[in-house]
């Protein structure tokens, strides 16, 4: 039996997912500042989590609906924006005299403009492909099949912004070859982790469906995303 959402209703735990899908978007620029090597693919540190928001996502979407969803996203995009801005503006201040870490500060917080833009573009970009595909699917199949569903639309989603990352951050910096080789051995790894989640997100998705009360149909709904504040 499909629900609808109570706008006039707190969820109890609304608030949490939101703030776990910001925490890890955050954690994950600050983190890819490493780039590490697992089990022969190479990759910055944020890697490893990011593919976590777009789980986070799905079941914000799956739950709550889309326009919920839009919300977190833009929440989250204007917090990593803030703190993109926050980083280089103290990375800008002239140090106290004594301490002498300016230059791992700059090599570790101080990215480049560059290096922000192309988060925060591809970021927008898959996170908002990923929740309209989920929510699209979820009409188009009345509700079932969700592990196809969530794995589809991480595949677009995270091909997406794996591609646009990939290229406005080192297109001429990089040779051809090995922008296609990031994106590829990225592209497989985040993929792969939203595949081996899928069991939990079940879950996750299920019990709060029966916590919440609610389970969301995006029939008739405006996906324009930038009509976040409706």
């Amino acid at each position: 039996m499909e629900k609808t959402l109570n706008n006039n209703r707190n969820y109890r735990f609304f608030d949490l997912i939101v703030g776990l899908f910001v925490a890890v978007l955050l954690i994950s620029n600050i983190a890819s500042t490493k780039i590490v090597d697992i089990w022969r693919f190479t990759f910055d540190g944020g890697t490893i989590l990011f593919p976590l928001s777009y789980i986070f996502g799905d079941i914000l979407t799956e739950v709550y609906g889309y326009r919920q969803s839009r919300r977190a996203i833009w929440i989250g995009f204007l917090s990593a924006l803030m703190m993109s801005l926050v980083l280089g503006l103290i990375g800008l201040i002239r140090p106290a005299e004594g301490w002498e870490l300016q230059e791992a500060y700059m090599s570790i917080l101080g990215q480049t403009p560059r290096i922000v833009a192309a988060s925060l573009i591809a970021y927008f970009i898959g996170e908002f492909s990923n929740s309209y595909i989920l929510a699209r699917m979820k009409v188009f199949t009345g509700g079932k099949w969700l592990a196809a569903r969530t794995i589809t639309s991480t595949i677009a989603g995270q091909g997406i912004d794996t591609i646009i990352f990939v290229f406005i951050a080192f297109f001429g910096v990089y040779s051809n070859s090995l922008l296609i080789a990031i994106i590829i051995s990225n592209y497989i790894f985040k993929v792969l982790m939203e595949i081996a989640f899928t069991p939990l997100t079940y879950k996750i998705v299920n019990g709060l469906k029966r916590a919440e009360g609610v389970d969301y149909y995006d029939r008739g709904t405006d996906f324009n995303p930038f009509k976040f504040l409706k």
